[in-house]
């Protein structure tokens, strides 16, 4: 199961109601951050979740609505006594403007560590997650991700036991991992079916709409994309500025065929986004407008 919170949908700045950009999922007791705008520590607490679990926190691009609720985040962690290292993924310059931000959090009682993307795609893998960053198209270097949890093929108990394995073994075996024993190997293709499908998100945020959106939102459980503009006067600005239209964000889960797409990051100027969602639900039926603290559990097909 994982479950998927959209903290804050605002972009540019904050409202009543309306924080600025991050999104937390919980996946096996780990939980991951992407963007970090100001206000993220109180919609974790309005959303009732926990900061103690967070192990890495994902970076679009480096504008303040985006990141600017990372020291406090930092100090907060910091002053719960927490001592485990803390992963940071974003493009290059990470560490020099997270280090930049921590002249007002300078001592921590944990590590941090960085992770730079390179080049236009990457994947990571982190606590059952295979996290994919791939560039999109803003005014500044800036990455859409997609959160992936894998699920193996289904355990044959009867090659199992023809094989001789100890009923011991088969657990591990199930979790992908390889054991030697008394001279023999047991590997899990030797006991596992074809791999099954597992749990897919996709974020994107601050860019124009461009195919390896889509080409990486392909079948996703969610698609969380940008909608900054609903206002048909709004097209030139949006193009001027490298953000997406309600309309353009549609068009993309229309190539991409999710399950479901919440639109998010609003200008400060749109007030009631779901007076257009009339218009993107002739192109994309199953679009949503995000808000904040809107929540989905997600879980294997099957169960």
């Amino acid at each position: 199961m994982l479950d998927v919170c959209l903290l804050g949908c605002g972009g540019m700045m904050p409202l009543p109601g309306r924080w600025l950009t991050a999104l937390m999922t919980r996946f096996n007791g780990s939980n991951l951050l992407i963007d970090c705008g100001e206000g993220t520590q109180v919609a974790v607490r309005e959303k009732g979740w926990s900061f103690k679990p967070i192990d890495t926190v994902c970076f679009t691009h480096y504008h303040g609505d985006h990141i600017s609720g990372l020291p406090g985040l930092l100090l907060t962690m910091g002053n719960a006594g927490r001592e485990e290292p803390l992963t940071l993924i974003g493009p290059r310059g990470l560490a020099g403007v997270v280090n930049a931000l921590r002249v007002i959090a300078p001592e921590l009682p944990f590590p941090l560590e960085f992770q730079e993307i390179q080049g236009p795609e990457q994947t990571f893998l982190r606590k059952g997650y295979r996290i994919k960053a791939f560039r999109v198209d803003h005014n500044v270097t800036c990455y859409g991700y997609t959160l992936e949890i894998d699920r193996a093929g289904r355990f044959d108990a009867e090659r199992a036991r023809a094989a001789g394995i100890p009923l011991k073994f088969w657990n591990r075996l199930q979790k992908g991992e390889e054991i030697r024993h008394e001279g023999k190997i047991y590997r899990p293709e030797d006991v596992l079916g074809p791999q099954r499908k597992g749990i897919k998100v996709t974020y994107c945020t601050d860019t124009r709409p461009k195919d390896v959106i889509a080409e990486n939102a392909a079948g996703s459980d969610l698609f969380i994309c940008e909608g900054m503009y609903g206002e048909p006067d709004k097209v030139q600005k949006a193009a001027e500025n490298k953000h997406m239209m309600f309309q353009e964000a549609a068009l993309l889960a229309q190539k991409a065929k999710p399950k479901e797409m919440w639109l998010t990051h609003y200008s400060p100027s749109l007030v009631h986004p779901e007076q257009y969602m009339g218009e993107v639900r002739k192109i994309f039926p199953a679009a949503y407008p995000g808000k904040d603290g809107k929540s989905a559990e997600l879980g294997f097909e099957g169960e």
